[in-house]
C-alpha cells in the first residue's frame, strides 16, 4: 500500500469498510495528495461496527485538511476492500484499512499490475460509487462537543480495532 501510494501520479481510490490506517499511511495519503494526485477514500455512511466508525471519523480529519477526499456511501453496506492506482493497478482481498488487519489478522489481498482489469474493477464500482456523498472538514467541524468526544475517545481504541 505504501509502495503504490509513493508511485501514484494521478489518481487513488481507495475503498474500506473500516478506515483507521497508521501514521505511515496517512503520511502516505497526504503526500500523494500534495503532490497532485487525486486520492479519493469511500467508506460506508453506516457500519457495522459503531466502534470503528467513531474512531475512523475522529481521524478524516488527518487526511482531509491536506486535500484527500472521503466520501461516504449509502446503503446497502459494502464490504469491499479495493484499492487502485492510476487506472492500472488494483489491490483486491480481504485487508481493511486499520492496524489489526494489515499487521495481526490473516489476510490475503491480490495486486495485480494491469489497466485492462483495474479499468474494469474501476467501471464495475463506478455507479455505486456515484451515489457517495462528499465528507468536508466543515461537516465534520459541525458535529457536536459530545459527538466529537465520543468518536475521539473511540479513537484511542484505533490500534484494537
Amino acid at each position: 500500500m505504501l509502495g503504490a501510494l509513493n508511485c501514484a501520479r494521478t489518481r487513488v481510490v481507495i475503498i474500506s469498510p473500516y478506515f483507521l490506517p497508521d501514521a505511515g499511511l496517512v503520511s502516505a495519503l497526504n503526500i500523494a495528495a500534495l503532490r497532485g494526485v487525486q486520492v479519493d477514500i469511500y467508506l460506508p455512511s453506516v457500519s457495522d461496527l459503531h466502534l470503528a466508525k467513531w474512531a475512523s471519523t475522529a481521524q478524516l480529519p488527518l487526511v482531509l485538511e491536506y486535500g484527500c477526499r472521503v466520501w461516504l456511501t449509502p446503503a446497502p453496506f459494502w464490504h469491499t476492500k479495493v484499492m487502485l492506482v492510476d487506472d492500472a493497478w488494483a489491490m483486491i482481498g480481504s485487508s481493511n484499512w486499520d492496524p489489526r488487519s494489515l499487521r495481526l489478522n490473516f489476510e490475503f489481498n491480490v495486486e495485480c499490475y494491469d489497466p485492462a482489469l483495474a479499468g474494469a474493477i474501476d467501471a464495475l464500482l463506478k455507479p455505486g460509487l456515484a451515489r457517495a456523498t462528499q465528507v468536508t472538514l466543515q461537516k465534520l467541524d459541525k458535529r457536536s462537543f459530545l459527538v466529537k468526544l465520543r468518536d475521539g475517545l473511540a479513537r484511542l481504541l484505533a490500534p484494537y480495532l
